[in-house]
């Protein structure tokens, strides 16, 4: 199936996720810290996934392995488990790049349905599509996942890449959060997460100006004039 690396410094909880994950089919490596986690991240011989994070931990905390992991080209995807109730924590988590935040205590139905649903293989472009999609002065080059605009060029992680493109073809139209969550992330309607609109929000701090008006109650819609 697929290796989850589990970071977190309470034994009992790393030992309770694994066997859960286990039982699931899958691999799972640990880490009982930030730096142990980089490390088994860099490790050749060792594929991730998907990481499970917990933030508060001693020597480097999961903010801190977010904000390493921003750089890299291909990082897997990391959803927080955290006890930490703070609005501010997570909204950070999720601006650093985490497609998802889970509170401890948690159901472990619920958590492994998350699991599944981020190890899915996202949509893949179809073979005939275009590399560049450009509209209002912006040019996105989807193989190297970078924009270029009268501001300069940026790098866009996986998913921005995705949202900016479904929306300049889709430009003109409003495109509801459900069509985003299902044609981008490639999963149903989820209440609980609000991954479109931190996407949309790295989105808009990478590009100033984008000409995507939000469309209270309906969506986004990505506007040409």
């Amino acid at each position: 199936m697929a290796n989850v690396l589990v970071v977190d410094d309470e034994e009992r909880v790393v030992t309770f996720l694994t066997r859960a994950l286990v039982a699931e089919g899958h691999t799972v490596v640990a880490a009982a810290d930030g730096q142990a986690a980089l490390r088994r991240l860099t490790d050749a011989d060792v594929g991730v996934d998907l990481v499970l994070l917990d933030l508060v931990m001693p020597r480097c905390n999961g903010l801190e392995v977010l904000a390493s992991l921003e750089s890299w080209e291909h990082r897997p995807p990391v959803i927080v488990l955290s006890a930490v109730t703070d609005v501010a924590a997570r909204v950070r988590a999720l601006d650093r790049g985490a497609v998802d935040y889970v509170m401890k205590p948690f159901h472990l139905a619920e958590l492994t349905a998350r699991v599944r649903r981020h190890l899915a293989e996202p949509p893949r472009r179809p073979p005939d599509d275009d590399r560049y999609v450009s509209a209002a002065g912006i040019t996105l080059d989807l193989d190297r996942r970078s924009a270029r605009s009268p501001r300069g060029e940026v790098a866009l992680s996986e998913r921005e890449c995705a949202l900016l493109a479904h929306l300049i073809r889709r430009r003109g139209d409003v495109c509801s959060r459900e069509e985003l969550l299902h044609d981008v992330w490639g999963t149903e309607a989820d209440s609980g997460s609000n991954v479109v609109e931190v996407c949309m929000r790295r989105l808009r701090q990478k590009l100033p100006g984008l000409p995507v008006e939000t469309v209270r109650g309906a969506g986004y819609c990505f506007r040409e004039a």
